[in-house]
């Protein structure tokens, strides 16, 4: 078997030059460079990833920077559980994953948290980028430092990130306005409810509010789309007078289309009489969704795979830096369509990885 030795030996370099150009660490000039490139391939030679990862002493320290999850906001624990379960696969590869966490309604939160992860030394960042201003400024940090970035669950357009892995938020909200179609007919009257404020500013609600009213418009059917805000869902009192009143004003309102993973928080506050003549649509399979799901309050969910997220931005970043492997710029998860009948059967690897692990 051809040794690193022999490859020297042969281009009349140094054993340290050759492990310079497996590893590009630069330092070797451009004609070097070339030639052991050529010697590399006529020997079909490999560097072993595990070997390389032990020989830099693992070298590699990867971060993410991700909204936190609470009783009220659960979405976030799915990719985080994915994001564990890859840490302890790649940690053999000699990449470590540390994970920063902050407060998906505060933009400082979110600047304070990118601020703390970079004290640490990153080599490379997977981001959720949850606030565009603010991501500006954390790219053009990593750009400055050639630190390499990856986005998962929000795509951001304009950014020079290696990859983005996550479901296409304008084409999930087009789903969801062919389904309210479906449920309610041509002509109806539905209620977009916006559980947060300054929507422009959330990327991935307002891609699929654009793609739900787009399927109305695209087909040219007919329809009244009226739009609330509540901007605090914890305050159920306050939700509860804001949501009932509007329904009592609007009771032409036949179906609910709420953009975000707390559609289950907006079931909480409707009034028992009026919950049972409408149609509800919402993301993310959350437990408190489920049950919705399972108790006929909502009619579909639409699920995006957030385990398999979070477990695929660190693998697709670790082979990234221990393989010098790029991955396709964007990798869209599935736009699955969840009803009663079907969601006992989404997630199993999450599942799987909460019973074998926790």
């Amino acid at each position: 078997m051809i040794t690193i030795k022999s490859i020297a030996k042969e281009a009349n370099v140094s054993e340290g030059t050759v492990d310079r150009v497996l590893h590009n660490r630069g330092g070797v000039s451009k004609k070097t460079e070339a030639k052991i490139k050529e010697i590399l391939k006529k020997h079909n030679f490999k560097v072993n990833p595990v070997a390389r990862a032990l020989a830099m002493k693992n070298k590699f320290k990867l971060l993410t920077l991700m909204p936190n999850y609470d009783s009220d906001n659960l979405f976030w624990e799915s990719p985080y559980l994915g994001i564990l379960k890859a840490s302890g696969e790649v940690k053999n590869y000699g990449v470590e994953v540390d994970n920063y966490f902050f407060d998906q309604f505060d933009p400082q939160s979110y600047l304070n948290q990118f601020e703390a992860l970079m004290d640490s030394n990153p080599t490379a960042v997977v981001i959720v980028p949850t606030f565009i201003k603010e991501t500006k400024r954390i790219v053009d940090r990593l750009e400055k430092l050639k630190i390499p970035y990856l986005f998962f669950n929000i795509d951001l357009e304009g950014f020079n990130n290696i990859s983005f892995i996550g479901q296409d938020s304008y084409m999930g909200g087009y789903v969801a306005g062919k389904l309210m179609h479906l449920v309610l007919g041509d002509e109806s009257s539905f209620l977009i409810v916006l559980p947060r404020l300054n929507v422009a500013n959330y990327y991935a609600i307002s891609k699929r509010i654009e793609g739900f009213n787009d399927y109305f418009i695209k087909n040219k059917i007919k329809n009244e789309s009226l739009t609330l805000s509540i901007d605090n869902l914890n305050d159920v009192e306050y939700a509860k007078l804001k949501i009932n009143s509007f329904l009592q004003a609007h009771d032409t309102v036949k179906g609910i289309f709420v953009p975000s993973s707390r559609i289950a928080a907006i079931v909480q506050v409707i009034e028992e009489t009026s919950i049972k003549k409408l149609q509800l649509i919402g993301f993310d399979n959350t437990k408190q969704n489920l049950k919705c799901l399972e108790d006929d309050t909502v009619s579909f969910l639409i699920s995006q795979k957030p385990f398999e997220q979070g477990y695929e931005s660190i693998h697709l970043m670790a082979d990234f830096l221990v393989k010098n492997k790029t991955p396709a710029s964007k990798i869209y998860s599935p736009i699955d369509i969840l009803t009663k009948e079907n969601a006992r059967y989404n997630e199993r690897k999450e599942r799987d990885f909460q019973h074998n692990d926790h």
